[in-house]
């Protein structure tokens, strides 16, 4: 009975997060049109789908792990650490697919992946779990309740803090703005504008315990090392997200350089077309309006959903390099002109 209420609490926490409007926009979001018929097959979830990129993803992780061990000593490990950090930050699509109990059929599945995800991503899993909420029901809002993460890329960076945001070790440097510093900051009981506004009361204790064990697993990786007398063991655990950090140049085309406070996807985030590789380290996140459109469609089903409604969307991006060259224009142009931004030519 006890499980029973905490659930029935959550839904009801989620259902007025989602519910909650924005005072400037139309109440109703646009949604493209597509039959009930293909939307439900397009939802269905697989845990064969959710294992070919997992299974891979780690063939390759631990690959690139053990080759970096392997080769320590030479100027080799470079090769193989830098792709480990590579391939380290990549969890963050895997965060992002099992945070939206899509990426497998299995809701066990789903939550122990969306678990290690979160901690090689740097992201405490329940604070991200209902800020995540946020985004998606107030994708680009300045307005209260705040949309954390279009933060990151709204509000106009000027171009400089944001050619930092691409340099290895950037986040090392601005320590005190990096993910692990919010958990080392929650796993000594401070709370944070983010937990005051996004996480229900009855869930702040376990973002407070998973912090807690997040920085425990950071000391031990350094304990580790110290006795071993070998930097291995925090290179591998602790940094590699701060030199792989080449899926920011991924998460960046999502939505900067788009405008504010429109409930239409189709304006304020932006699809682009990646190359097999790229798309595989992304897991077609790049398909962004349509997720953003229609989040209970699993990230592998993306490309067919763009294929349905295509017709609808305004034309995607088709190349990350074609991307940036609206969105770097687009941020020199915004530190100039707070009111500028891409217009994006949407079907009526």
């Amino acid at each position: 009975m006890t499980n029973y209420l905490v659930k029935l609490n959550k839904i009801n926490c989620i259902d007025n997060i989602m519910n909650q409007k924005l005072d400037n926009v139309d109440n109703k979001w646009f949604r493209a049109e597509i039959s009930k018929k293909d939307l439900k097959l397009l939802s269905k979830k697989s845990n064969f789908k959710g294992f070919q990129h997992i299974v891979l993803y780690f063939i390759l992780l631990f690959f690139f792990g053990y080759m970096s061990v392997a080769t320590w000593g030479t100027w080799w490990t470079v090769l193989w650490l830098w792709l480990y950090g590579v391939l380290f930050y990549a969890s963050n699509p895997i965060w992002h697919e099992c945070g939206h109990r899509t990426a497998f059929k299995s809701k066990y599945l789903n939550e122990i992946f969306y678990q290690i995800g979160s901690f090689m991503t740097d992201f405490e899993p329940t604070r991200w779990t209902w800020s995540h909420f946020r985004h998606h029901s107030n994708t680009a809002s300045v307005k209260d309740p705040h949309d954390y993460e279009a933060a990151l890329f709204h509000q106009y960076p000027n171009l400089k803090s944001f050619l930092f945001s691409f340099v290895p070790f950037a986040e090392l440097i601005k320590f005190k703005d990096s993910w692990k510093f919010e958990t080392i900051k929650h796993a000594f009981g401070l709370t944070t504008p983010v937990m005051r506004d996004c996480i229900p009361q009855n869930e702040i204790w376990k973002c407070r315990l998973i912090s807690r064990i997040h920085v425990a697993i950071w000391i031990a990786s350094f304990v580790i090392s110290y006795y071993l007398m070998n930097p291995l063991p925090a290179l591998l655990i602790f940094f590699p997200r701060y030199w792989g950090n080449i899926i920011e140049l991924f998460n960046q085309t999502q939505h900067i350089g788009l405008p504010e406070d429109i409930k239409d996807h189709r304006y304020t985030t932006r699809s682009v077309r990646f190359n097999p590789i790229f798309s595989f380290l992304y897991w077609h996140m790049e398909y962004h309006v349509e997720h953003h459109m229609f989040p209970s469609v699993p990230s592998y089903n993306l490309p067919k959903l763009s294929e349905l409604i295509k017709d609808q969307l305004p034309k995607p991006n088709s190349s990350l390099f074609d991307a940036y060259k609206e969105i770097i224009p687009a941020i020199i142009k915004q530190n100039k002109d707070n009111s500028f931004y891409i217009s994006k030519v949407v079907p009526s």
